[in-house]
């Protein structure tokens, strides 16, 4: 379930730690005040797990690695895949005057991306955040709306919290082989 080289979970646990610091950051755009300490709580433990994943990621660079002359394209062009969409449907939603859901679009985007990735991979294990992000974001504008909360407010702690937790779990994996 786990990435089979050090180097991959390391990688892992930086990128996933990037993306939750990103995300707990997003939802800082207007939740109500009593989440703000918990919202900068998220970014700061991301910051770490993202620090500790790119400094064993570093010191492990020369290890093995799934990323090889086939991986890398595949991969590269799944992230292409993502980057169009969610620059498509983020465009298409403010023209439409619907900014509103674009965090909501971007983190769908960002998760059903995470199947593909899963696969090329060879880490099972990101299926897990993969349907938990799809399916947070497809909650999100209707639990936004009911509750009178920007969709960032939303979908930003959930998007951040499962990043956070795949990015810890992989940062201890690779700090215990």
């Amino acid at each position: 379930m786990t990435p089979e080289h050090l180097r991959d979970a390391a990688g892992l646990a930086a990128v996933f730690g990037f993306f939750a610091m990103a995300w707990f950051g997003w939802a800082q755009e207007g939740p109500p005040k009593s989440w703000t300490a918990w919202l900068a709580t998220g970014s700061i433990l991301s910051i770490l797990v993202a620090a500790g994943g790119g400094l064993l990621l570093w010191r492990h660079w020369s290890d093995g690695t799934v990323f090889d002359d086939a991986t890398g394209p595949r991969f590269g062009v799944i992230v292409g895949i993502e980057f169009a969409a969610a620059a498509l449907g983020a465009g298409l939603l403010a023209w439409r005057r619907h900014a509103d859901a674009i965090p909501a679009w971007i983190a769908f985007v960002v998760g059903v991306h995470l199947f593909p990735v899963a696969v090329v991979l060879q880490i099972p294990a990101v299926h897990v955040p993969a349907a938990l992000i799809t399916v947070a974001a497809i909650a999100a504008v209707p639990l936004a709306k009911a509750k009178a909360l920007k969709t960032s407010a939303v979908i930003g702690p959930l998007a951040g919290a499962i990043l956070l937790i795949t990015a810890a779990t992989s940062l201890i994996d690779a700090l215990t082989r």
